[in-house]
Order: structure tokens, then sequence, then C-alpha cells
């Protein structure tokens, strides 16, 4: 008996095993698909690592890993979140985001229109946020063995002189503000993947914050600390900088923005916003003489606009978030046990 193995089909539009063998369909990918959306002199070079000139001083460097699910949702897609992620980590740490790389996982069958789409939209969301993929990686696993495309993004950024932020740097007396409006990610990406109709047309607030935080940095430079709220929403990033700040944190119920039907679908599905996923957000604590001036800063931003002071720094029940509410009395905010909206980054 004659076995034959089955030659890889060289028209096609969809993903192959042999996409990822590191033959003529893998390069003929590398030419038609990414270099096209991220091509840069340093990428260009196709070398299996990036020369890179980097400033002197202090380098950031970070990486996250997107499995979300629908990959294309109300307001974004799988490929820019990848890219406002990494970006988001870099610039909360005072850092000039400068390069990236990217590594994509495929599921065998996946459309080729559809990872040109997300690539495509990967390439644009660096080029807005002013950074540029300089090296990655493709491998392609069975059908039934990826989600169709799972992508890393690791980051390096350039930490500016003076500045020092980390979540161990509250202090009493600091204002903590919200850049916006909670949970729109989270429930625009719920909405999309279990199909509800609820009349509401809620898009995720999917953003690179740079170009912001880097206004607001330069208006107070003396800011204690910075976390976007991604996973475990700001219930969880509050508890983390309370505790490892050492101090309480009081928050004022009614002064946390919440978009109208945002609101109304946690309240459908009963879910708390405050442990709902943002992709755009950004809380900052800062000294209260600088309180004014960071709003400024924010609000003159399409994606500070909503900015509001949420709560304050405090030296009672150190390591806990309270809650005052609307109705006058506290509760206490506490870290989530899990998550309620899997798949969400």
């Amino acid at each position: 008996m004659e076995f034959e193995c089955p030659l890889p089909q060289a028209d096609h539009d969809r993903v192959q095993i042999a996409h990822g063998a590191g033959g003529r369909l893998s390069r003929e990918l590398m030419a038609t698909v990414f270099m096209p959306a991220l091509n840069n002199p340093v990428l260009a070079e196709l070398d299996d690592q990036a020369r890179l000139i980097l400033p002197p001083g202090r380098v950031a460097f970070t990486t996250d890993t997107y499995v979300i699910t629908p990959l294309f949702f109300p307001g974004g897609n799988i490929g820019e979140l990848a890219v406002h992620g990494t970006v988001n980590d870099l610039a909360v740490g005072g850092a000039v985001p400068r390069f990236l790389s990217a590594g994509f996982v495929l599921e065998e069958g996946f459309p080729l229109a559809d990872l040109q789409l997300i690539v495509s939209s990967l390439g644009q969301a660096a080029a807005k946020a002013g950074v540029s993929v300089v090296t990655g990686d493709t491998k392609v696993v069975q059908k039934g063995q990826c989600d169709g495309v799972f992508i890393n993004t690791s980051g390096i950024g350039e930490i500016r002189e003076g500045i020092d932020v980390s979540c161990r740097h509250l202090q009493p007396g600091d204002r903590l503000i919200l850049s916006g409006t909670l949970a729109d990610h989270g429930i625009a990406v719920l909405c999309a993947r279990e199909g509800l109709s609820m009349q509401m047309s809620v898009e995720s607030d999917s953003a690179s914050l740079n170009a912001m935080i880097s206004a607001v940095l330069e208006v107070f430079p003396g800011i204690h600390a910075m976390r976007d709220p991604t996973r475990g929403g700001a219930a969880a990033t509050l508890n983390e900088l309370a505790s490892a700040s050492g101090v309480g944190i009081v928050l004022e119920e009614e002064a946390i923005p919440v978009h109208p039907e945002v609101r109304g679908a946690c309240e459908l599905l009963g879910i708390d916003p405050l442990t709902v996923a943002n992709e755009g957000k950004v809380i900052i604590a800062v000294p209260s003489n600088g309180a004014d001036a960071v709003l400024d800063a924010l609000r003159r931003d399409v994606h500070g606009k909503n900015a509001a002071v949420i709560g304050e720094a405090v030296g009672d029940h150190p390591g806990v978030v309270v809650m005052r509410t609307a109705y006058g009395s506290r509760r206490v905010v506490e870290m989530p046990l899990g998550e309620q909206l899997p798949r969400i980054c």
C-alpha cells in the first residue's frame, strides 16, 4: 500500500496548516497580509530579531495575550484591541510607547479575509498610537484547537525623565480620577457574544490613551499612580491600589460615570459596573492640588470628556475600598472573586 502526503492548496481563501510551516505559504502570508499592514524599516529586514535604537534611561516592557470572543465586536476587533491594551499598559507606567511585537496563533480554516481585516486594524491602531510593530510570529494549529485567532503583543516604551508613578505611591488625600464611563467594553462584548437585543447601541471604549496621558503628565507630572481598569474592572484596580499603598479608598457612587444604557444592561443582568472590564479608561491618583489641572487636561481629549473625581485615598481602613452610596450608607467594594465575563480581552 502506498501512502501519499497531500500537498497544501496554492489557491485558497482560508488559513491552512502549511501557513505556519515556514515554507512558501508562510512567506505568501507574510507578503500579502502582514507586511502591507505593518511594514516599517525594522520589520522589513525580516530577521529573527528586531534591532532597535533605544534612548538612554529607563525602559518599560510589558506583554499581554488577547483571546477575546467574538473577534469582532461593536467598536473594534481583536487586532486593534491587542495594540490598545499593550500601549495603555506602557502609558499608565509613565512611559512613551515605542515598539511592539505581535504573535499570532491561527486556527486552521480561519477565513483569510477576516485575518486581513484584523491585521489591517492592528496596523492602523499602531500607526495612530505612534508605535511600530517591529517583530512577530505566526503559528497555525489544527481546527478546534484555537478559537479563530489569538494574539500576543509585547511592548517597549521610554519612561519620561522625572516621572515616577506606581501603585505603591498613593497617599491619604489623593484624589481618584476616572477618565470616563465604566463598563462600556465588557457590556458591548457580552451583547455581541450572546446576541442580546436590548434596543441599545453600546460600543466598546477600546482606544490607545498614550496621547491623553502624555497631556496629563505635561500639566501635572506629580501624579502618584495610574492604572487602566481592564479585567476585574474598577473594583479590582482600586483594591490593588489600596492594598499596594496601604491606604483606604472612599468612593462616591453618584460621581461615578456610567452610560445610561450600560447601567440599564448591568441592572438587567445583575452585574456591578465596577467589576466590568474597560479597554479605554484610566484611573489616576493625584495630589489634591493637581486634581483640577488633571481633570481639565483629560476633558480636552475625546477619550476623557466624561472624566470625574470619583473618590479619594484616606488613612482609615488601609487596603479596603468603601463606597458611599446615593442613599448615604456605605458598602465595601470587594476584589472580584473571578471574572464575571470571561474572554473579554
